[in-house]
């Protein structure tokens, strides 16, 4: 149905927002079903770079799925990074940092952080709150491969300001040892 719709536009002229929202639909159900290249071929379709722009922007807003989210994130960065706004720059990469330190996690447990994705760094600290030191140490690996050279907010120093602060914690006893007296 949408590529019969895609066809029809070029038949008959159809209205620009009419058009960002059957694009959109298109994406959208691309990427639910996984097919990343065919998504990215409908992308490459649009010549219009302001409504390539609005579909992609709008299908990353209706919070898709993780795989999907970073697809977007991606796209929109490679693509339209001198279009965004600093605050959207931000924004965007760090739900794609997000979501690639969430892909390095073990399936099953993603689903407990996905609301974090756009917030790198919280995730990192409630990953150390529940003690997943392992997991933590993979997502760090990550970060810090994927910060090189990036403004998104936060830096190295304060991913390893947070692992000193908890590390300090970790060794912080709230009690004292009593002495045996007889």
């Amino acid at each position: 149905d949408y590529e019969l719709c895609e066809e029809w536009e070029h038949l008959y002229p159809v209205p620009r927002e009419d058009l960002i929202n059957l694009h959109r639909e298109h994406l959208l159900h691309l990427l639910e079903m996984g097919d990343m290249e065919k998504a990215l071929q409908l992308l490459q379709r649009i010549e219009d770079p302001g409504v390539c722009l609005a579909i992609s922007e709008q299908s990353l807003d209706q919070h898709p799925n993780l795989a999907a989210a970073h697809f977007l994130a991606d796209y929109l960065t490679a693509h339209f990074y001198a279009s965004l706004t600093a605050a959207r720059r931000n924004e965007i990469q760090a739900l794609y940092i997000g979501s690639k330190v969430l892909l390095t996690l073990p399936e099953l447990s993603r689903v407990n952080y996905i609301h974090l994705s756009s917030r790198p760094l919280l995730m990192l600290e409630q990953l150390l709150m529940n003690m997943k030191v392992d997991w933590v140490a993979v997502a760090v690996q990550t970060l810090h491969q994927l910060l090189a050279g990036q403004e998104i907010g936060f830096t190295v120093e304060d991913i390893d300001s947070l692992l000193s602060k908890y590390a300090e914690k970790a060794l912080n006893f709230p009690f004292t040892l009593k002495e045996k007296r007889s």
